[in-house]
């Protein structure tokens, strides 16, 4: 059985993103698959602007910080299950580079939780998920949060 050999599981640090790893452990462990963990650290823009936020490299550094801080957790309690796990932290808008991540690793699912947005808030704030969707070429397994923050 060919299964699954790479997941992509992009994180964002809340319990809505990290919901769909109950699924993801199952998969992982049924096809002997690597985990890949993705923190994406987003770009610090004033929407309307073409000026950075005042300080824009400290904030960034330490939201990429805070994200290997993260992900080294969520990488240890994943080992200590038993899992081979990979993680990822990078800078830009997130749904490129989930996508553009699972080009270069030759992922073979991309996995991840949305935060269940509709109407106005969906359209504000855009929806990482439905842009992946939209433009993957790769099988999604797709959860909706429970909690719709």
């Amino acid at each position: 059985m060919k299964g699954y050999k790479k997941i992509l599981v992009p994180l964002d640090g809340s319990e809505i993103s990290e919901a769909i790893l109950p699924e993801i452990e199952k998969l992982a462990s049924a096809f002997g698959s690597t985990i890949c963990l993705l923190y994406v650290v987003p770009l610090a823009i004033i929407p309307g602007s073409m000026e950075p936020i005042a300080n824009y490299q400290t904030i960034t550094e330490a939201l990429t910080h805070e994200g290997e801080e993260y992900l080294r957790k969520m990488e240890t309690r994943l080992k200590g299950k038993g899992f081979p796990v990979e993680s990822h932290v990078q800078q830009g808008n997130e749904a490129q580079q989930i996508l553009e991540r699972c080009e270069r690793e030759d992922i073979d699912l991309i996995a991840m939780s949305t935060h269940g947005r509709s109407g106005v808030r969906r359209w504000l704030l855009g929806s990482v998920a439905e842009k992946v969707i939209r433009h993957s070429t790769k099988p999604i397994l797709l959860t909706r949060s429970a909690n719709n923050s």
